[in-house]
């Protein structure tokens, strides 16, 4: 089996504009990349991931695993990937912060033809492709086309059911998510830059930023 994480380096998470600057994007963006290379590495039986990345990565993001660089869109990367590999393919992405072993494990459990994580916006956060002819489509209600496109050539599907491969980072309201369950250095880097969890009088919770 091979294991892909995309990422995209240059303008990463452009819906946290709101509360990170550009540089801290870049920044947040490779630490949650290097969560997710580490919970892989500690996933039993599970190879060496490799980065497909849109473009070089920054030398203050720590990987020690091969890059591959593709500036194409993500739907177009990945598929190419599918089609030139004759052995399975995981891909995992790059800002699943509360990914752990325990939960990559059920990702990699089952021998489904396809399996899927979807996540809380309907969009697959990462899969397994046994099937020679499943592609990926990463547009819009991603999960769905998926488990369309896995009927459609005949492949078996699992679709695994994780809070933990469910939460991707994208918005401002999934920092409280990455606050209240990460247990990794994204988690520490909110902290460090003066992020806290605080109730609304609603009784809901979020995360805030106070002066570091």
């Amino acid at each position: 089996m091979e294991v892909v994480v995309p990422f995209s380096p240059t303008n990463p998470k452009t819906r946290l504009a709101d509360v990170l600057t550009t540089a801290e994007r870049r920044e947040f963006a490779g630490v949650m990349l290097e969560d997710v290379l580490d919970a892989l590495s500690r996933t039993r039986g599970v190879p060496t991931p490799s980065v497909l990345s849109t473009a070089s990565l920054a030398d203050d993001v720590d990987v020690d695993v091969d890059v591959t660089v593709d500036e194409r869109a993500l739907t177009s990367a990945v598929n190419d990937v599918l089609a030139s590999r004759t052995e399975p393919v995981a891909v995992v992405m790059a800002d699943l912060a509360l990914a752990t072993p325990t939960a990559l494990r059920g990702l990699f459990a089952s021998d489904a033809d396809v399996v899927l994580a979807p996540g809380r916006r309907v969009g697959t956060n990462a899969l397994v492709a046994r099937h020679p002819a499943f592609r990926v489509d990463y547009h819009g209600a991603s999960f769905v086309d998926h488990r369309e496109a896995a009927a459609q050539v005949g492949a078996t599907l699992s679709v695994v059911d994780s809070h933990r491969l469910a939460t991707d980072v994208d918005e401002p309201g999934d920092l409280a998510e990455v606050l209240a369950h990460g247990a990794g250095a994204s988690a520490d880097w909110l902290r460090d830059h003066g992020f806290a969890l605080a109730e609304r009088a609603d009784g809901s919770v979020h995360a805030v930023r106070h002066d570091e």
